[in-house]
């Protein structure tokens, strides 16, 4: 929060807002945080612009501490431990084995610096995918605060929660992708945000390209291909896929 009496009206603060959330108080010329638009990400603070101290952190309890868990990048989340909006597995799932042959594993961000998201439109989408038949992955913050994953619901005091961003995740098998697409699609316009969907999965042995591409493109479904190799350093790909 802005210490009123402290702030000077210099507004060197205000452009560090991710969310844009700081702006002109009712004075006219010094500076108040949107308490609602504030995602407790703790940018402004950790800046140390402001010439006499004016920012001050506050103290957070539940169920605003979520704001900070999920964009602070200094922040754990309670349910994981780690830091990061997704598992901790999710950018190294090769050595866990998660990732199999035949199946794709699928983030949904919602959210990005600038536009934020609220839990209410993260449960839009969770509740989309539930009713498409997907199985959240356990180890998520996003799953830790559902209140019945077969549903996608989220606990009712979190939903006017914002975060800078929340992601959501799951496994499907490689022909679902097309429907799935479909089913996101769909969703897109009942959410006051926006988002964007990642999709990880495995070269098979005899493969230069992963068959996963070419699902795309049979669908019409625009993709930016990014790659990934394992060294070596995880387990051994067959040991993965038992």
């Amino acid at each position: 929060m802005i210490i009123t009496e402290k702030c000077v009206g210099c507004r060197q603060c205000r452009p560090y807002c991710p969310v844009n959330a700081i702006g002109a108080a009712s004075d006219g010329w010094r500076s108040v945080i949107d308490l609602e638009k504030c995602v407790e990400c703790g940018t402004c603070l950790r800046s140390n612009v402001c010439p006499v101290n004016a920012i001050e952190a506050q103290d957070l309890v539940y169920p605003r501490s979520l704001r900070s868990q999920f964009s602070d990048v200094t922040s754990p989340h309670k349910s994981t431990g780690v830091l990061g909006r997704g598992t901790e597995e999710m950018k190294t799932n090769d050595v866990t084995g998660r990732l199999k042959l035949g199946r794709v594993n699928v983030s949904v961000e919602l959210g990005r610096p600038g536009v934020s998201a609220s839990l209410r439109d993260v449960e839009v989408i969770a509740q989309a995918l539930a009713a498409f038949g997907v199985r959240f992955q356990k180890e998520n913050p996003v799953t830790s605060l559902m209140t019945d994953e077969s549903q996608g619901t989220l606990r009712p005091e979190v939903l006017g929660e914002r975060v800078l961003s929340a992601l959501i995740e799951f496994d499907i098998e490689e022909s679902r992708v097309p429907a799935l697409a479909a089913v996101l699609k769909a969703s897109a316009g009942q959410v006051d945000t926006v988002f964007s969907v990642g999709l990880a999965a495995p070269l098979r042995p005899d493969e230069s390209e992963a068959r996963l591409f070419q699902i795309l493109r049979d669908h019409d479904v625009w993709h930016r291909p990014n790659g990934k190799t394992n060294v070596g350093l995880g387990r051994p790909f067959q040991e993965a896929q038992e």
